[in-house]
């Protein structure tokens, strides 16, 4: 049975997915409108599909034949979205200890100071959230989201926007770590050489399912071609 099985209707667009992640990372990749932010955000819990189940790492986290729905703070899911929606009136420093507030202070510190140089932030952490660049608040973000030690890593279009440089140190980080992670792309060279299975989705449905450079060896020969012109 399929991890992820999904249906659900947004005026006139619907969602009709199903898939089992088997990678580490994999890789939800498709043109604008063609789903991948609304099934990111149904995987996280906040929005609630009209029919479907959701199975994580064992976890059932949503059943809707069986009533079964796991809040959002109860997945163990960290989300960072295309615009990071940290806390303005915090600090960089808070904005991180935001979802490990139940650890004690001493392990509280060391896990903000852990994740923030992780993401080459530490030197922002008593900076106010809202006097951050486009490229710093993601960095904060996504500190934030991997602070409470996540299951799983929902990622949507996370590089977008950032120079060159701060796109390689991000994703090198990113690719330092164990946790398995959902990350929606629409950038085809973004992704190219990622260690990833992809889900090719196409108006709400499943194109194609496997190893990211097979599934994508022809639209990477067509945009090659394109470039050349």
């Amino acid at each position: 049975m399929p991890d992820i099985n999904i249906q659900h209707r947004l005026g006139r667009f619907s969602l009709d997915v199903e898939f089992s992640p088997q990678n580490q990372w994999t890789v939800i990749f498709g043109p604008s409108g063609a789903g991948k932010s609304t099934l990111l955000r149904i995987v996280a819990g906040l929005i609630q599909p009209d029919s479907g189940r959701i199975q994580l790492g064992g976890r059932t986290l949503l059943d809707t034949v069986n009533r079964i729905y796991v809040p959002v703070g109860r997945r163990s899911i960290g989300l960072v979205t295309q615009q990071p929606a940290l806390f303005p009136h915090l600090t960089v420093r808070d904005n991180v200890a935001f979802g490990i507030r139940h650890l004690d202070r001493d392990r509280r510190r060391d896990r903000i100071i852990e994740m923030l140089r992780l993401f080459g932030a530490e030197p922002l952490a008593d900076q106010p959230a809202n006097h951050l660049s486009g490229g710093e608040r993601k960095r904060v973000a996504l500190a934030r989201a991997l602070a409470p030690a996540p299951d799983f890593l929902l990622l949507d279009e996370p590089l977008a926007g950032l120079d060159d440089d701060s796109a390689r140190d991000i994703l090198s980080s990113l690719l330092s770590l164990r946790v398995r992670l959902l990350y929606v792309s629409h950038d085809l060279a973004e992704i190219w050489r990622m260690p990833a299975d992809v889900i090719l989705l196409d108006s709400g449905r499943v194109a194609a399912v496997g190893p990211l450079q097979q599934v994508l060896a022809t639209h990477r020969a067509q945009l090659l071609r394109h470039l050349s012109l």
